[in-house]
């Protein structure tokens, strides 16, 4: 494991004290469509105004979104997403906090990482044609994710005979291929991807097997199932009444090794986490 996650102009420390802290990232739609919080976001004044509650809640991290991912979703032109990504993220710069970009388009890579993101978080695993030498002579984060077929077809008939091996075999040749692109592991941190191509019972036997991913793997996991329909099936609940299901999932994805939790619901999640590090402590 690397002793640190080098994210642009941002050092995290995976080892010593500071590592007894995950790091919080707050999810951050600018998408009329999000699962979730489709349309609140999209504004650009809108869009900044609740990054700057995120980072005053507790957020490390803020990951700006411009194409919806949820179950069925179309993909959006590269016009498009650099449309809703590109004013949002500039507008972020003076903040005092690291920019992820989720997207899985090169082109998108690019223009983010000129504008100074300091990591692209793919849910494809930088499988596209040209995303490697988007992000290669950069010094940008990555985060790579395992993802069963496409966001239009993922969840039609998800498969697996061994799913937290096949996840692994998966991120393991990912990372392979990156590194021996010239990308330095330090950049790297990996996802398992639940939701994405899982059923329930999936999603929870990774939740269970992380620690045996960041071994197996060797590097940082970032762990996103805020508001997921992995929470609603336990829980019985709404998207909109999932808080409380999410918060118990980034506390049960840190106890099982995750090093970074990607959520809606920052101020509540870091406030949870804080009460637990100092019951563990």
């Amino acid at each position: 494991m690397p002793k640190q996650l080098q994210c642009g102009q941002y050092s995290f420390a995976l080892d010593g004290p500071a590592s007894t802290h995950p790091i919080v990232m707050g999810i951050l739609n600018v998408t009329p469509d999000s699962f979730s919080d489709g349309g609140r976001y999209q504004g650009l004044e809108f869009a900044l105004s609740h990054a700057e509650e995120m980072i005053r809640d507790g957020a490390t991290m803020i990951d700006i979104g411009g194409e919806s991912t949820r179950p069925g979703s179309p993909s959006v032109p590269v016009a498009e997403e650099l449309a809703r990504v590109m004013p949002t993220l500039y507008a972020l710069r003076t903040l005092d906090c690291a920019l992820s970009v989720d997207t899985c388009k090169p082109e998108v890579m690019v223009e983010a990482i000129i504008a100074g993101a300091d990591m692209i978080n793919d849910i494809n695993g930088f499988r596209a044609p040209g995303a490697i030498e988007a992000v290669r002579d950069s010094d940008c984060g990555l985060c790579l994710m395992h993802m069963q077929a496409t966001p239009q077809t993922m969840q039609q008939a998800p498969s697996y005979v061994d799913v937290v091996g096949e996840v692994i075999d998966f991120l393991n040749e990912r990372v392979d291929t990156l590194v021996r692109a010239g990308i330095a592991r330090e950049r790297i941190c990996i996802d398992p991807g639940f939701g994405f191509g899982k059923t329930v019972e999936h999603n929870y036997a990774l939740l269970r097997a992380l620690g045996r991913i960041r071994d197996a793997v060797g590097l940082p996991v970032l762990a996103g199932l805020s508001r997921k329909s992995m929470i609603g099936a336990v829980t019985g609940r709404p998207v909109e009444q999932r808080i409380a299901g999410s918060i118990a999932g980034a506390l049960a994805a840190v106890a099982h090794g995750a090093r970074i939790v990607r959520v809606h619901d920052v101020a509540e999640t870091v406030d949870a986490l804080k009460v637990w590090h100092a019951a563990h402590e």
